[in-house]
């Protein structure tokens, strides 16, 4: 089984490592999507072929069971809006690596219009000014699902949190008011 505490790669990397038009595509996507590394590349085109290799599975077979993997591995991918709503097993193949990059944190703060530019959101991640139904993240590369889109803000603690922040893009809606928490007390000397 192996040691749990190893932590073992999430992701295959290619059988020819210089080959031109796929150095040339990933360094296209790393500029667009704002990505650290070519591994986060190869992290969700290994989650995607995940996702495709399920489903040619589950159109083989014609069980009760692949029946209940199938909504299952549909509503995941429904609720991650990677589909639509009334798609079939045959979308899922269809999909590409650039709708999977669409769908990470880091990119639908650009498309939401909450950051100004990817390289901005990603580091706005990174040191914890972000929250998704205020619980902070410091992952650049979480999906975001279609409901927590609309919950997607900068942290109350985060200086971009005010309005006037000049990081800050302007026109966009004014956050909240958070509710007020008891004051902090220092111990020891006054």
């Amino acid at each position: 089984m192996g040691d749990p505490k190893k932590r073992r790669k999430q992701f295959s990397v290619p059988l020819k490592k210089w080959e031109e038009s796929r150095i040339k595509s990933e360094g296209e996507l790393t500029r667009e999507f704002g990505l650290k590394n070519k591994k986060e590349i190869w992290k969700a085109d290994s989650k995607l072929r995940n996702f495709k290799r399920q489903a040619k599975r589950l159109v083989a077979l014609n069980t009760e069971q692949a029946q209940k993997e199938k909504t299952q591995l549909l509503d995941r991918l429904k609720s991650l809006s990677l589909i639509d709503s009334n798609a079939s097993m045959d979308n899922i193949l269809d999909l590409t690596i650039r709708d999977l990059l669409n769908r990470r944190l880091q990119t639908v703060l650009v498309k939401k219009g909450i950051a100004r530019s990817i390289k901005g959101s990603r580091q706005s991640i990174i040191h914890g000014h972000v929250t998704v139904k205020d619980i902070k993240l410091t992952v650049p590369s979480y999906l975001v699902k279609k409901n927590e889109e609309a919950t997607l803000s900068f942290s109350v603690n985060s200086p971009f949190f005010s309005t006037e922040h000049p990081e800050r893009v302007k026109g966009e809606k004014k956050p909240k008011k958070p509710r007020k928490e008891a004051p902090y007390r220092r111990r020891g000397r006054r």
